[in-house]
């Protein structure tokens, strides 16, 4: 543990946004696998929780917790997947 105030409190930021941004990952996941067991199963409702998915995507992105690039890769599958089991 430092000494010195300053990185004391540092320290203590760093790990409240760290448990932050666990917390906004998992939630991400979460919303993605409901997506993907509601395009799996062909619920009426699943070009809505694909689109709620992918808004959650965008906002974890944007504030900074996944890559934009991540968010865009998580977003292509997911509307993958979705339009391949439209399709069917």
């Amino acid at each position: 543990m430092p000494n010195i105030r300053s990185v004391i409190k540092d320290v203590k930021k760093s790990r409240e946004n760290h448990q932050r941004n666990i917390s906004a990952k998992s939630g991400m996941k979460t919303f993605i696998k409901k997506a993907k067991t509601a395009v799996e199963g062909g619920d009426k409702a699943a070009a809505e929780s694909v689109a709620l998915a992918c808004s959650i995507i965008d906002k974890t992105a944007e504030r900074g917790i996944i890559h934009k690039n991540a968010a865009a890769r998580r977003k292509s599958r997911l509307m993958k997947k979705a339009a391949k089991a439209a399709a069917k």
